[in-house]
């Protein structure tokens, strides 16, 4: 990779700890049956469950598995048009939404807005603001948890609830035949997931109503109207399970329509993905909100699930599974036997869909495809079809065994049903995006080919055209059917090595879909300039109809003496943290018109080159009619879009 093999190895680690697990709901039955020749498998047992840990996780390990630095993600987007929500305005009360992958899927979020109210979550406490009129900002309640072991983490708000997603990690002594050789007892680490539903008709008096818990640590969730879904990923202790003699719970779980006391799964409503045996338990409860005396409905899987992909009828889990595939090489000059070496890995991605109704899922069926799936941006669900986006190869080799990128199509069964394989040998998918009948594609090794891929015959995909200039787009944002936004950054090339520059944010005109364009563009800052839209869509806000895109963004900028030295290899000093406010038509491009900081003259002075995580760092930008918001931990601050006049600031802190 020539961005640097650090910044690789850092997105993949997180990509791997941070991906959204789903699962489907348990049944019971015996070991290794179904009741249906395409269900998933039962653990059954406890001792069918060591059995398989024993026998096919071990296995894995022995096998060599690509590390770290020879994996590959990248985020994507799915399609614009009916699926997409917009996330700056387009409702009746005129108020900017999150920037969700799927319209109708909801996705939670740190800030969220009603049009009146937002509802923010900081590590310590849950915030009610009266937001509009901006004159009238104050904050209308607190919702702290003395405890002190509950962390907030995101939340979703509707017309009648706000719903808080967080976890709870405490460490138990546990009672186990295990002792160190200094004979410690055994200390469990338990991690709790948590979703605390409130009614808000009182916004200065919220009221819990009930609560779900799920042992393990917090993946991801979705809401769908009043149906909630909360994914959590339990890790297996197996040496525990190995050398404990005693018959060890399943995971834990508790619904407060149902008491106070925590149950365990057991392992007959356990399933697993067969191939992809992982010491974890994949969890996902579900509930219809709208209901409730409904119980919770809860799934468990023993497995390692990477991504997820949700349209309003489907839930799809994407696994990666590897089978080494060695080749011998004899060492040069040498004529003893041949050495073993585990490269190449062969990676396929296997599709698991459930369909989703009232807060339950259902299995209906799976498929492969070679490759390994890069997150849930890079699946879409369009007429029927899932389509799909892989990177199979790793980019250091340089024979047959280079990366490849891939699209295929899967049919109703999730049969292939066409494919588009080998493009752009020896580069992998920085990111992605499916609009209807089209999709778009970068790779990236030192320039940025943009790839125009037409999906109309879903039977023979094929590529249109491409674009070649100097950077990557890490996130592409639809504008309208024939343009799309790239968010990225710049690169400049050294002998064969490619080294990214400051951000860059560009136009891409495809109206001629086998000359695509790059409309306009614009680079903010130096080596170094970064912002969270590069790795959480949720950043964005962007209105067509505004003319208005705005994110986060974190400046490095050279001094004059490295404006001189020109080194594309130094990084630049932290010269500003705030908000970056353009105005964006097809006439002028991007047009810069407020820069907005939380951050006062004393942060600046006390700051060196670099910069770090304040509670005054703007996270998230907001519209309500023509108010535009910025937010931090620290503060709100208002502003007139149509003047760029401050109407407020409001103190968040205690």
């Amino acid at each position: 990779m020539k961005k640097g093999w650090s910044m690789l190895l850092i997105s993949t680690a997180l990509t791997l700890a941070l991906t959204p697990f789903f699962t489907a709901t348990g049944a019971m039955g015996e070991e290794n049956v179904t009741n249906n020749k395409d269900e998933l498998p039962v653990v059954g047992s406890y001792d069918h469950f060591k059995k398989l840990l024993e026998t096919e996780w071990r296995a894995q390990q022995n096998r060599n598995y690509p590390t770290a630095m020879e994996s590959t993600v990248v985020m994507s987007q799915a399609a614009p048009q009916a699926k997409m929500a917009d996330s700056a305005g387009g409702t009746p009360s005129d108020f900017s939404t999150t920037n969700t992958q799927v319209q109708g899927v909801d996705e939670a979020d740190i800030v969220k807005s009603d049009g009146t109210y937002l509802y923010q979550a900081t590590n310590q406490e849950v915030r009610i603001i009266q937001a509009y009129p901006a004159a009238k900002m104050q904050i209308n309640s607190r919702i702290t948890y003395d405890n002190g072991l509950f962390q907030p983490l995101e939340l979703y708000v509707d017309e009648k609830r706000l719903i808080v997603i967080g976890q709870v990690s405490e460490s138990v002594k546990t009672n186990s035949s295990i002792v160190s050789k200094r004979r410690i007892p055994y200390v469990h680490e338990q991690q709790t997931t948590k979703a605390m539903i409130y009614d808000i008709t009182d916004k200065a008096n919220p009221r819990l109503t009930r609560q779900l818990d799920i042992e393990g640590q917090y993946l991801s969730s979705r809401k769908i109207g009043a149906n909630l879904y909360v994914t959590a990923n339990q890790y297996v202790n197996t040496y525990r399970i190995f050398e404990d003699k005693e018959t060890l719970p399943g995971p834990l779980y508790r619904d407060s329509l149902e008491g106070d006391q925590y149950q365990s799964v057991p392992y007959s409503d356990i399933r697993y993905f067969p191939k992809s045996i992982q010491p974890d338990f994949l969890m996902v409860a579900g509930v219809n909100l709208d209901r409730p005396k409904q119980k919770m409905s809860l799934g468990t899987y023993l497995g390692a699930g990477e991504n997820i992909y949700a349209s309003p009828e489907n839930l799809y889990v994407a696994v990666t599974e590897y089978e080494a595939q060695p080749e011998t090489v004899k060492p040069m000059g040498q004529s003893f036997a041949p050495t073993l070496l585990p490269v190449p890995t062969k990676t396929n991605t296997t599709i698991y869909r459930f369909g989703m109704a009232e807060g339950v899922l259902t299995f209906s069926g799976k498929g492969t495809v070679p490759g390994r799936i890069l997150n849930q941006f890079s699946l879409d669900e369009h007429d029927g079809y899932l389509r799909i986006a892989t990177t199979s190869g790793e980019m250091w080799r340089n024979d047959e065994n280079t990366s490849k990128n891939n699209l295929y199509v899967l049919d109703q069964e999730l049969h292939t049903y066409g494919k588009l394989e080998g493009i752009a040998p020896g580069e992998r998918i920085y990111s992605a995006r499916f609009m209807g009948n089209r999709a778009y594609m970068v790779t990236f090794k030192q320039v940025d080919p943009l790839f125009v891929i037409d999906l109309a015959k879903p039977s023979a995909p094929s590529i249109l055209g491409a674009l070649k200039i100097p950077g990557y787009s890490d996130y592409l944002h639809p504008y309208d059917e024939n343009h799309i936004i790239g968010f990225g950054k710049e690169a400049e090339s050294d002998k064969d090595m490619a080294f990214y520059q400051g951000m860059k944010v560009a136009l891409f005109d495809v109206s001629d879909v086998t000359h695509p364009k790059e409309k306009f563009k614009t680079v903010i800052g130096d080596r170094g300039t970064n912002s969270d839209l590069l790795s959480n869509h949720k950043a964005l806000l962007f209105s067509k109809e505004k003319e208005l895109l705005a994110f986060p963004v974190t400046v490095y900028e050279w001094t004059t003496e490295q404006k001189a030295k020109n080194d594309i290899h130094e990084y630049g000093s932290f010269t500003f943290q705030g908000a970056y406010v353009y105005q964006l038509n097809l006439k002028t491009g991007f047009t810069l018109n407020s820069k907005i900081t939380h951050l006062t003259e004393q942060d600046l002075k006390k700051s060196g080159d670099g910069w770090y995580n304040s509670k005054n760092n703007i996270n998230r930008i907001l519209t309500i009619n023509d108010t535009l918001y910025t937010v931090s931990e620290g503060f709100i601050a208002a502003q007139q879009l149509s003047s760029k006049r401050q109407l407020g600031i409001l103190p968040l802190a205690k």
